[in-house]
């Protein structure tokens, strides 16, 4: 029965079905073929107290907020202020687009909204420059991944959500792993700028760089109010995100001006069906762990594994990086989060692990996830923004991944990363 089950959902998600599908017809066959049972109320009562935690208000309102800023001025002016200081650097076009998707996901906290906010100028930059469409494709989908890590992040909300995790802790934790990965990014651009020959730009002018920060100045505040005030404990997570709202909007429509007050209900409605989908995706992954729990197949399947690494925290964070490394791979990151989180938290638990440091683990794999193959979500986002063919999107991702598997590996190795802010905070 357990097989017949996989088969089914692994059919379902090979045929197109959204994903909320396959998971709600493996949970029914659970329900009925494995444990006997025949009450779908059980189903329903899982998906909406799913849905019901009220940290989770917090993601439309940062979509809402991130959405707007992506209509407006904002990404053109982070883009020249960050270009402004470094692209007179070897290599200084790449690292301002790295650079700028790092500044952008302190805006977003979506990876897909800085796929486009940052890849539709900075791509026809880079090829006017002479870099290859492979390399720029796969540097726009790959720094985009740092958005996951950067405050405010939705996939370190819905970590937190599902772990019990402090997302305030989180939010705090996960700056110095995205500064990590823009660090090893902008190596990459440097080595790779030299190994194509490409001359750096022209020396910006101190005044060009002044005017630049201070068109910048007022997007710069958002994760500064957000964080802020998180931790000068003026309001709570959610909270922020309500007024991250408030100063999109006032940044955008009264001061900047870019975004008319008649747009805001087009963009409310964009807001909507994408938080429709992700709340759609979080009652149903958890309705599918409530059944496979119930079922004792993770238990089965993990117990044996845990039981022969012991109580090693290295070993435990490898067994987790690799378990949201494959999983994010073929299905939505978020999924994953909410399948896979409670599964591993008695092994959490047993190593003495973090769980803000385990969520940084987590959240990176998600990110990865987003830009690999066979299923990254950027990976599609991209096709549809530059109108490029599936394999000429992935073709220049691998080096990257590398890279990104590299800061995993750093992160496990050296918790204090992660851990250094938040203990300074707390």
């Amino acid at each position: 029965m357990l097989i017949l089950t996989a088969v089914v959902t692994v059919v379902l998600l090979l045929t197109g079905f959204p994903m909320m599908l396959p998971l709600l017809a493996a949970a029914l066959m659970l329900l009925f073929l494995v444990l006997q049972m025949d009450n779908v109320g059980l189903l329903i009562g899982q998906m909406i107290s799913g849905v019901q935690t009220w940290a989770l208000a917090a993601v439309p309102l940062f979509i809402f907020a991130a959405d707007i800023m992506t209509r407006g001025h904002t990404a053109n002016r982070l883009l020249d202020l960050v270009q402004s200081f470094v692209g007179h650097l070897r290599g200084g076009l790449p690292i301002t687009t790295a650079a700028s998707c790092t500044l952008f996901g302190a805006v977003s906290g979506s990876t897909q909204a800085t796929v486009v906010a940052m890849g539709g100028p900075m791509r026809p930059k880079l090829l006017e420059k002479g870099y290859s469409d492979k390399f720029s494709l796969a540097l726009i989908i790959n720094a985009s991944d740092i958005a996951l890590l950067i405050p405010p992040s939705i996939g370190l909300i819905i970590y937190g959500v599902v772990s019990g995790a402090s997302i305030g802790d989180l939010f705090i934790a996960g700056i110095l792993p995205g500064l990590l990965l823009l660090l090893l990014f902008s190596i990459y651009c440097w080595i790779a700028s030299i190994r194509m020959g490409i001359e750096p730009e022209p020396k910006a002018t101190w005044l060009y760089r002044w005017r630049a920060l201070k068109k910048a100045a007022l997007p710069l505040g958002f994760p500064l109010v957000v964080v802020g005030g998180i931790y000068g404990g003026i309001f709570s997570p959610t909270e922020a995100a309500a007024i991250a709202v408030l100063y999109a909007v006032v940044l955008e429509v009264v001061i900047l001006r870019s975004v008319k007050v008649t747009e805001l209900w087009d963009i409310a409605l964009s807001t909507g069906l994408i938080t429709a989908v992700v709340f759609i995706l979080v009652a149903a992954g958890n309705a599918f762990t409530y059944t496979i729990s119930f079922a004792g197949i993770p238990q089965a399947i993990l117990n044996p594994i845990i039981a022969d690494i012991g109580h090693s925290q290295v070993l435990v964070l490898s067994l987790i990086a690799v378990s949201f490394f494959i999983g994010c791979m073929f299905v939505d990151p978020i999924v994953v989060i909410l399948i896979l989180t409670p599964l591993f938290k008695p092994a959490v638990a047993a190593a003495g692990l973090d769980p803000v440091h385990v969520g940084i683990i987590v959240t990176l794999q998600a990110a990865i996830g987003s830009a690999t193959p066979p299923f990254g979500c950027d990976i599609f986002t991209a096709m549809a923004i530059f109108r490029r063919p599936y394999f000429d999107v992935i073709r220049g991702t691998p080096p990257f991944i590398a890279l990104l598997l590299l800061a995993t590996i750093i992160l496990i190795l050296f918790p204090s990363i992660s851990l250094w802010l938040p203990s300074l905070a707390n």
